[in-house]
């Protein structure tokens, strides 16, 4: 019985296969995929840091506890001294009716338990004059309906004390106009916006340049990077002496951190001072030393020129990996076919070279494409954002702007767009490695 037991819970290849990657897969979940969840989950909503009334996300209506509790004890007082500022009855009549309007929205509201029970722990904070740091604490979901009469009745009283302000030349009751106005705002309505984020964003004339920007930017120097890559691999690759220190100075520029190269690169750059700008210019080789940095292609030369610097050696580094991979007998048998140099080149060391090229090419072309810290440092995007990449934006509308649910729009958008490159590099170029790998 002990052995059948045994055998009933022994797994198949195909289970056992599953079982054993199922921990890569949820690995990849956590570190990759709930981010980018998480980054469309926020591109759902008008998701703002900057305005108090979007700095939630919310799918309905919600109330801002911490400032109307705030709030309402000023506009109960500044109501009840403003009877006393004038002897006209049809403004005291308006006075009391707006005070209670706002007294029955305010029982309407603290009818709640759970938020009568709110009201009273922030009115015992900030009379102790302590904010309100628990979120759960400062805001409560309220009534749709509820929220929306409350509000319009609140900018109706702002309003109307407004035209009895302008009336009378009284300006306590235009303060108090202003309080009903901003006690309005406390009412946060729901901020879910679905899909309209994506839908502006593919009207948006900026972010369609920048895409252009980051695409430009990633196919002429990724395809300079392979063509002087795969020369500095194939001569590094050959016997000659020193070739030890020569494969380390050609890693150096690639060692350096990006910032620190772009800082660097910006200095070379400089118009005043730059060496590298003084040389290109009196060799004719552009209009002038000002026009690296200060011109819309003279930008995009400078960050290219600085990438093929900088992440050359990487590429050269993987092709290099490559051709060691290549027997040395096949060069023999072609020598002894009479094939030259450039025929062995197209005949053997391409084809064979084929799963480094697309290895060395899909990873550069990813790095590329989200690339972010050169731009940020060389240039800022500038000039007028003729330099500016996807991701750049991307950051400019989160950080600087602290705009969460557009800025997670365009992060989602980068996403999508590293995903197609991945699939089109597997697709069209992998698809025959794969093929003969199952063969």
């Amino acid at each position: 019985m002990k052995k059948r037991d045994r055998r009933s819970f022994q797994l198949s290849e195909k289970q056992l296969g599953y079982a054993m990657v199922l921990p890569s897969l949820i690995l990849i979940f956590a570190v990759v995929l709930w981010p980018v969840a998480q980054s469309f989950y926020n591109s759902l909503f008008d998701y703002r840091l900057n305005d108090p009334t979007r700095s939630q996300r919310m799918l309905s209506s919600n109330i801002d506890l911490e400032r109307y509790v705030d709030n309402y004890f000023y506009i109960n007082s500044q109501l009840n001294n403003l009877s006393n500022e004038t002897d006209d009855a049809d403004i005291q009549q308006s006075i009391r009716t707006i005070h209670e309007g706002v007294e029955e929205h305010h029982s309407e509201l603290i009818s709640d338990e759970e938020i009568n029970s709110k009201v009273e722990q922030i009115d015992e904070l900030l009379m102790s004059f302590t904010p309100v740091r628990d979120s759960e604490l400062k805001y409560a979901k309220i009534d749709n309906d509820f929220a929306e009469d409350y509000r319009q009745d609140l900018l109706s009283y702002s309003e109307e004390l407004s035209a009895i302000a302008e009336s009378s030349g009284n300006e306590k009751f235009q303060q108090t106009a202003d309080l009903l106005h901003t006690t309005s705002g406390n009412i946060l309505e729901s901020n879910f916006v679905g899909f309209s984020n994506y839908v502006d964003y593919l009207k948006d004339a900026r972010m369609w340049s920048s895409l252009w920007n980051t695409t430009f930017f990633t196919v002429v120097s990724v395809s300079l990077e392979l063509a002087i890559g795969l020369g500095v691999a194939l001569l590094i690759n050959r016997a000659f002496k020193g070739r030890g220190l020569v494969r380390t100075s050609i890693l150096v520029p690639w060692a350096i951190p990006t910032a620190v190269a772009a800082m660097m690169w910006g200095f070379l750059y400089d118009g005043q001072s730059g060496i590298v700008a003084h040389y290109l210019s009196a060799l004719n080789i552009i209009p002038g030393a000002s026009w690296l940095l200060s011109t819309s292609s003279g930008g995009m030369f400078s960050i290219i020129l600085a990438d093929v610097w900088k992440t050359t050696p990487y590429m050269a580094l993987l092709l290099l990996a490559g051709l060691q991979t290549i027997p040395n007998s096949l060069y023999e048998a072609a020598n002894v076919d009479g094939a030259n140099k450039w025929q062995q080149f197209w005949k053997i060391t391409l084809p064979l070279l084929k799963p480094a090229i697309l290895v060395a090419l899909l990873f550069r072309t990813l790095d590329a494409f989200r690339v972010f810290d050169l731009i940020y440092v060389l240039t800022g995007g500038g000039p007028a954002n003729a330099t500016e990449s996807i991701s750049v934006y991307a950051y400019k509308t989160l950080f600087a702007q602290q705009n969460f649910g557009e800025g997670s729009t365009l992060s989602v958008i980068v996403f999508i767009c590293v995903a197609i490159i991945s699939f089109a590099y597997v697709k069209i170029i992998g698809s025959d490695l794969f093929d003969r790998g199952a063969k």
